[in-house]
């Protein structure tokens, strides 16, 4: 009996839909996150009769035929890409992306790697880095006796001394833009890598090309609706529960076919 089979792929589907939601309130409080979604699609249809067949008997054509589906799998989990909200902190080196646009970084096998996480560090020789120890592209040393650094909208780094009136520039941050964001791969710890479906990078100072603006001082909160969560986890829930009960009436009905006599 196909139901069996249909009715378990609606539970795989189901199942996948809470994973994702699982997910995403996991990281509500993860800096520079964006919600995930899950996308369905139908499986193979088996044509009984297929539209448009000619009927043999009187030569008329079948309006709709006889399609049979057989479930629905996964086609995609879908990063859903918008601004989260900016919380102050006031740190000098908390950056967040207003717009669009990503901080490369350099991962320890050379690789390029993007993050809308602007939870920058400074490592004992003064290089900025990320959380993880990772290098900001295009390196930046802060020198040791700097009194304190300003970051302006377009990136540019400034040093304040204790003997000097005017600040010095340090070095410009730069923000990479893709042509299908939805398309970098995410390798965790807020990283992603391109791939030939996010196109190549195209970097460019903060403000320019379509590119977002830097705010000193500030972290991107997470873009992930709580209650949008909770709301679409019931529904999964409903959904897993209807597709088990499809499977619980296809077995009294297998059953009831062997009893008979």
């Amino acid at each position: 009996m196909r139901a069996l089979q249909i009715a378990a792929a609606g539970m795989t589907a189901q199942q996948t839909r809470v994973e994702v939601i699982s997910n995403n309130l996991a990281n509500m409080n993860t800096t520079g996150y964006n919600a995930r979604r899950a996308e369905f699609a139908d499986l193979h249809y088996q044509q009984l009769v297929r539209p448009g067949t000619i009927n043999a008997s009187d030569g008329t054509v079948v309006p709709t035929g006889v399609q049979l589906g057989l479930g629905v799998r996964a086609s995609a989990v879908t990063i859903m890409l918008s601004q989260g909200s900016l919380a102050a902190t006031g740190g000098d080196l908390d950056l967040a992306i207003e717009g669009d646009g990503y901080l490369e970084v350099t991962l320890p096998n050379g690789q390029a790697a993007f993050t809308r996480d602007g939870g920058l560090k400074l490592t004992g020789d003064g290089l900025i880095v990320t959380s993880d120890g990772y290098p900001v592209v295009p390196d930046i040393a802060v020198p040791r006796d700097t009194r304190s650094i300003a970051i302006n909208a377009e990136g540019e780094v400034y040093g304040f001394f204790n003997n000097q009136i005017e600040p010095q520039l340090l070095g410009q941050f730069t923000l990479a833009g893709f042509t299908n964001p939805k398309g970098l791969e995410a390798i965790g710890s807020n990283l992603f890598v391109e791939t030939p479906a996010s196109g190549p990078a195209a970097i460019g100072a903060p403000g320019d090309e379509g590119l977002g603006v830097l705010r000193q001082g500030y972290l991107e909160s997470s873009s992930v609706d709580p209650v949008r969560e909770i709301t679409d986890l019931i529904s999964a829930q409903r959904g897993y529960e209807l597709n088990s009960k499809v499977i619980t009436a296809a077995d009294q009905m297998l059953g009831s076919m062997v009893q008979l006599r």
